[in-house]
This record gives structure tokens, C-alpha cells and sequence, in this order.
């Protein structure tokens, strides 16, 4: 069986702005780690960071790649976020995602300003 349908739903969950999609995509343990920027730890957690206090609005997701090996997913891609700074975040993502049981575990994300 194939994740890859999981992290297409978790994607869409987040273009539009849906926490019950996104959060049906997790484990009740699940981590989120963006290295040097935050380490979330369980369901509640990852529910306030779907919308970081610094954006307004939803951003906008495009994947460009998904690769599966055994009970991982690598997603690359692209997001667009306007910051409530006035800012646009225009960045690319690549998002590893392990999987567990059918759900997303572990989520390790890179992120990088265009």
C-alpha cells in the first residue's frame, strides 16, 4: 500500500486550511521538526502550528516530486505565504515524511527562501 495518497491529502489539507484533514493524516505522537526553527511534539501541537501566528491566510502548496521508499515519503515542492508582516514567503520544501501504521509519524522539514 502506497503513502503517497496520505501526504497528497495532508498537502491539500493545508491549501485549504483544513486541521481535521491534516490532523486525520497523524499519529497522536507525531513530531514535527524543522531544524533550527521548531521541534512540535504531539497532535495538539502540530494543530497550533498549521497556523503560525506570523502568516495570514493559507499558502499556497505545489508539489513537484514525491518519492517513496518503504515507510518513508519525500515530498519537494513549493509554498507562497503572505507574513503578517507585509512579507511574502516564497520559498521551496522538501518534507520527509515517515510513516507508521498508515499515518505520518515523523515530519522533517527543510525550507529554503527563493
Amino acid at each position: 500500500m502506497s503513502n503517497k495518497p496520505i501526504v497528497e491529502k495532508y498537502m491539500a489539507g493545508f491549501n485549504e486550511g483544513d486541521h481535521s484533514k491534516i490532523l486525520s493524516c497523524l499519529t497522536e505522537d507525531v513530531i514535527w521538526e524543522m531544524h533550527g526553527q521548531f521541534y512540535k511534539s504531539g497532535l495538539e501541537e502540530f494543530d497550533k502550528e498549521i497556523e503560525n501566528e506570523a502568516f495570514t491566510g493559507r499558502p499556497t502548496i505545489k508539489v513537484l516530486l514525491l518519492i517513496e521508499e518503504g515507510n518513508f515519503v519525500v515530498a519537494e515542492g513549493s509554498v507562497q505565504c503572505m507574513m503578517k508582516s507585509g512579507d511574502m514567503l516564497d520559498a521551496m520544501f522538501c518534507d520527509v515524511f515517515h510513516f507508521e501504521n498508515g499515518k505520518i509519524k515523523k515530519l522533517t522539514s527543510y525550507m529554503m527562501n527563493k
